[in-house]
């Protein structure tokens, strides 16, 4: 929690578990990161290990409001699921003190988020 999101870039892409396809010409990789990562090293950093970063930078969003009346600010689709589960106070406080109990609580979450975002309630 203490250290700078950019920092943490190139050691968190190293270490993904799961095997990423070739990026080729016609299928490059696209990285979508948030204005905490405009920065040049980051940038590099991606390029490097083979991706095309889509970062915002810092000020533009607030541009295209001012500028357009009816545009909304986007919110990335993790921290807005994120601000979802922050809702269910078992998740957020983290009462359960095995790890398996706390991944049962998150499955179990996460399966109602999806369950209320297909809108199965009615």
């Amino acid at each position: 929690a203490n250290r700078h999101d950019m920092k943490m870039v190139c050691p968190t892409i190293e270490d993904l578990q799961l095997d990423r396809p070739t990026p080729t010409s016609d299928s490059p990789q696209g990285l979508c990161l948030d204005k905490g990562y405009d920065y040049e090293q980051v940038r590099q950093w991606v390029e490097q290990l083979g991706f095309t970063a889509h970062i915002r930078a810092r000020g533009e969003e607030a541009q295209d409001i001012s500028k357009n009346a009816g545009f909304r600010a986007r919110r990335w689709v993790v921290e807005r699921t994120h601000s979802w589960m922050n809702r269910f106070r078992g998740l957020l406080i983290r009462w359960p003190k095995k790890a398996s109990n706390y991944l049962a609580i998150l499955h179990l979450v996460c399966g109602i988020i999806a369950w209320r975002s297909a809108g199965l309630l009615g």
